[in-house]
């Protein structure tokens, strides 16, 4: 059996700050609304963070069961089904209890927080959350994966952005409102952001491997031009976000010291490409965390 660090690596840990990122941010909107769970908090995190394991594990298997990991020209960090710390059927084990585990945290999640839910809401609730885990089983796995054809960018905004925002909101609230619906476009784009580098850094690789992604039919340029427009797009969001809704006094936008550092990522990817690019995933993925905390915080004093 693979030991625990090797089943630490396949988790990949540095993955994990969005998506807790999300459910910080969906519940600091809900504060500033007047709502707040503790238990949803806590049951959100951990559903979030589960969700993020089972999409890596799933990734790592697909990728290997597809050769995008054996082309020899994959330039970020070694895969562990393919350097042969986890076997393939110790990974289809791992994903399988994996998956479990989410449902039943996901059940107790929404179950618990149901005391004013429609029949509606119960049910759309119920279907996003099947939907959350097919999307993270299928990014790479199975015959038609989406991450394969070029609608990885789409599934990265909207899973990780107006689903974990809007989702968490909702759970803390009961309700929905157009005040989240700023924010989680903000952190959706982060959330691509994250997942473009990752792409302008195995642009050859993907190429090689039959792999389409946004990055690669772009080209290396292009990819950096749609960075940079993202980049501006998160300013924009969290921006609006403030000036509609919490408007004064000045510290309420001290959260904009984030964008500083969002700035200089950008000049830093700019003349970079391959294995160069690797570093600014993790930093792209902790400016996200980062901006959540701070603006969550500041738009509730």
């Amino acid at each position: 059996m693979s030991n625990i660090k090797n089943w630490i690596s396949a988790f990949r840990i540095r993955t994990l700050f969005l998506a807790i990122a999300g459910v910080i941010l969906g519940t600091g909107i809900a504060i500033h609304s007047g709502s707040f769970s503790l238990s949803t908090f806590a049951l959100a995190l951990l559903l979030a963070v589960s969700i993020q394991i089972l999409s890596n594990l799933s990734n790592d298997l697909g990728d290997y069961l597809k050769g995008t990991d054996m082309t020899g020209k994959r330039e970020g960090p070694a895969r562990a089904v393919q350097s042969g710390n986890i076997t393939p059927s110790q990974m289809k084990t791992g994903i399988i209890l994996n998956t479990l585990f989410v449902i039943i945290v996901g059940l107790t999640l929404v179950f618990s927080s149901i005391s004013n839910f429609t029949d509606i809401s119960l049910y759309i609730i119920l279907g996003i959350g099947v939907i959350s885990i097919l999307s993270a089983l299928f990014y790479t796995l199975g015959r038609y994966a989406y991450g394969y054809v070029g609608w990885g960018d789409f599934f990265a905004f909207f899973f990780f952005g107006p689903v974990a925002v809007i989702g968490t909101f909702f759970l803390h609230t009961n309700s929905f409102s157009l005040q989240s619906i700023l924010p989680s476009i903000g952190l959706g784009l982060i959330s691509t952001m994250i997942l473009n580098v990752n792409n302008m850094r195995d642009i050859d690789n993907d190429l090689s491997s039959g792999k389409i992604t946004v990055a690669s039919k772009m080209g290396l340029r292009n990819a950096k031009i749609y960075h940079l427009t993202m980049t501006l797009g998160v300013f924009a969001t969290f921006l609006t976000y403030s000036i509609i809704y919490a408007s004064y006094p000045w510290y309420r936008y001290v959260y904009a010291v984030v964008f500083i550092f969002q700035i200089k990522i950008l000049l830093n990817i700019w003349n970079k490409s391959d294995k160069a690019l690797d570093p600014y995933l993790k930093h792209t993925s902790i400016t996200g965390l980062a901006l959540s905390i701070l603006f969550s915080l500041c738009i509730n004093i």
